[in-house]
């Protein structure tokens, strides 16, 4: 659908200093169970402590990580309750804790659940974007600085978070790490699409893999995740960029943001990598893989040109199957590597990316093809499960 129109929201922040240092009720999207429809209900937000920041969620939209989480698809571990789901979000600071330099209120910003504490010998070097305290953990659920939750319900039964953020929610604390202050004109609603989806996906393509203008490209599973490698692979003028998926509605999509051709796997009599490599005298220079799928991930190997060719895996990947492939095919030539939040560090690297947005580098409108109220969260989680939307986008 593009834009938000009316919805839109650049101004400055809504922010009273009557609620600093003081607990906040609002209303969040509350899980209470597995695959059971969130409650939307008012809940108390307390101040941020040391080194953490309350932000006031103005934009959230829901990535398939957020679907699986909730449909009970993880490990046992990583299934705490109640719970205040979603890691996509833009808003603005309400407050800061102590210790807080870089962040004061009123700042725009976007929470990610790859933080960046820069000081660790993680964040000091340029070969990973992981930290060593905020990496993306999905077995925590409560804030680093005292292993608290920072949510309650209006009885007081704590809350748990996820995956360093908690965006379903009209107030959420987050560790400074993993808050980024971002330019004040970039438009808060696209702005939410940073902190996961197109991130991961551009990312992978500018940063993990360096595509280089004229390569050829595959990208299996046109998803957010895999329309935003696309997406990438255009603003780095590849020559060819093709898109594989089973749903052939995706080819819509897909031309309308960059693919070149578009390949659906039930239409062949052969197998997908075979076709590729006929359509690219041998096969591709990348291929990105952002299904979750081990047998997709294979064809997404095999797709690479031998001698040279790099697959990035975008996808999560559940299940307890090790990779398909023997060691001795890495011997041809071809490598695989997994990429976390496109290899962004987050803090230091992504507010470059927010004004390559601004100047219309890349194109994000594209990516929105769906805006509801906050109070109607489940009919957005639903849109998702139908295959309906790309990204949806609540406003609050």
């Amino acid at each position: 659908m593009g834009s938000l129109g009316s919805n839109t929201y650049n101004g400055d922040a809504r922010i009273s200093n009557d609620t600093v240092g003081k607990v906040i009720t609002c209303k969040a999207a509350v899980a209470y169970a597995p695959g059971e429809p969130l409650v939307v209900e008012e809940i108390q937000v307390d101040p941020p402590q040391k080194m953490e920041v309350r932000i006031r969620i103005l934009f959230t939209s829901i990535c398939h990580t957020d679907l699986s989480a909730w449909q009970g698809e993880v490990a046992e571990g990583q299934r705490a309750y109640p719970r205040i789901f979603g890691h996509e979000a833009s808003g603005v600071v309400e407050s800061v804790g102590e210790g807080v330099l870089e962040l004061e209120i009123g700042d725009h910003v976007v929470p990610i659940f790859n933080g960046e504490c820069e000081k660790c010998r993680y964040c000091k070097s340029e070969k990973t974007n992981l930290c060593d305290k905020f990496r993306v953990n999905p077995l925590k659920s409560t804030m680093s600085g005292d292993g608290k939750c920072r949510f309650s319900t209006k009885q007081g039964r704590p809350i748990y978070h996820f995956l360093n953020t908690s965006t379903f929610t009209e107030y959420t604390v987050v560790d400074s790490g993993c808050a980024v202050k971002i330019h004040p004109k970039a438009p808060l609603h696209q702005m939410s699409l940073l902190s996961c989806g197109v991130s991961t996906g551009l990312g992978a393509v500018w940063n993990t893999a360096n595509v280089e203008a004229g390569s050829t490209v595959a990208v299996f599973g046109l998803g957010a995740v895999g329309l935003a490698a696309v997406e990438g692979a255009r603003a780095r003028g590849a020559s060819r960029i093709i898109g594989v998926d089973i749903n052939s509605q995706k080819r819509i999509k897909g031309e309308a943001i960059g693919i070149t051709d578009f390949i659906n796997p039930k239409d062949l009599d052969k197998p997908v990598h075979e076709k590729i490599r006929e359509m690219t005298e041998g096969g591709v220079d990348y291929s990105f893989e952002s299904a979750g799928n081990l047998d997709v991930l294979r064809e997404a190997f095999l797709s690479t040109h031998d001698g040279w060719g790099l697959t990035i895996i975008l996808g999560i990947h559940p299940t307890p199957r090790l990779l398909p492939l023997h060691p001795m095919e890495l011997f041809n030539g071809r490598r695989i590597v997994g990429s976390v939040f496109g290899d962004f560090k987050g803090k230091s690297q992504l507010p470059d990316f927010v004004d390559q947005c601004i100047k219309g580098v890349v194109k994000l409108d594209e990516f929105i093809t769906h805006e509801m109220p906050f109070s109607k969260i489940n009919e957005a989680l639903q849109l998702l499960i139908d295959g309906k939307s790309l990204r949806c986008l609540i406003y609050l």
